[in-house]
């Protein structure tokens, strides 16, 4: 692809691994767990990058990017990120992150909220409550070779500094999903920056929980009487979890007028 960089940056004792995709406004890409860079968002970086600087990184033990001896936690994920696109001189840009790297966005807002102009969360969710019952118990019986065929482990052989420590990242990310991640919604309502929240209507998130993040994003409003707010809310027809990444001729549509839509004073339902 024309005007596309990769390259290396040394954060926080991680060597991590980026991309950057065409001219113009900065939209950073963070993949999901298990995953990298090209399997969530492969279909849709081309379509991005005819307007927008894609900004694509992969994470510690993801893709490119080796691991090293710590534990995958969001916030340091989040630090690791914030420190790449600072060395990158990118002093501002939208967020577009799927499962575990809508976490990592969530985190980055919450945590330097000034490198953070608008926010897509693709099945996301703020606390352990969000899953559907089972669902995390079944990400802890994952092994190797359940995987084996998927575009997961195939592209991790392909990529990997170190393909053999696939066993490894799976271990990492049971452990990382095993810890209670409950997020203060004080925290989230006061973040700025309008977000557009995405789901499958058979997502692993319960919807019943998209819709109460949605109310702390200011969402839940009569909009015809006070004015829509700038967050949105989406959920995508006869769509799991794995599949939503797929839905790419919808997710560029929607994704596109969102980060095109001026931005103004946000109405939030706690002060309607």
């Amino acid at each position: 692809m024309a005007d596309t960089q990769t390259g290396y940056v040394s954060v926080n004792g991680l060597k991590m691994y980026y991309e950057i995709h065409g001219k113009g406004e900065p939209l950073v890409l963070l993949h999901g767990a298990l995953s990298n860079i090209e399997v969530d968002f492969g279909r849709m970086l081309p379509a991005f990058a005819r307007t927008r600087q894609v900004i694509a990184i992969e994470q510690q033990a993801h893709g490119h990017t080796a691991d090293i001896g710590r534990p995958l936690t969001y916030e340091q994920m989040a630090d690791d990120t914030a420190a790449l696109l600072r060395h990158l001189e990118i002093e501002q840009s939208d967020f577009f992150g799927y499962s575990m790297g809508a976490g990592i966005a969530l985190q980055v807002a919450m945590r330097q909220p000034d490198l953070v102009r608008k926010l897509i969360l693709a099945s996301v969710t703020y606390n352990s409550g969000g899953f559907h019952p089972g669902v995390l118990a079944g990400i802890g019986q994952i092994v190797p070779e359940m995987l084996a065929g998927t575009p997961f482990a195939e592209e991790y052989a392909r990529i990997a500094p170190n393909p053999d420590d696939w066993p490894a990242l799976i271990e990492r990310v049971k452990e990382l999903n095993g810890r209670v991640q409950d997020w203060l919604p004080g925290a989230i309502r006061e973040l700025p920056a309008p977000t557009l929240l995405i789901y499958g209507d058979a997502d692993q998130m319960r919807l019943e929980h998209a819709v109460e993040l949605f109310g702390l994003f200011g969402g839940g409003v009569a909009g015809d009487m006070v004015g829509l707010p700038e967050s949105r809310l989406t959920v995508l027809p006869a769509t799991t979890y794995i599949s939503l990444v797929h839905r790419a001729e919808w997710l560029i549509s929607m994704i596109g007028e969102f980060l095109d839509a001026p931005m103004s004073e946000t109405v939030r339902a706690s002060d309607v």
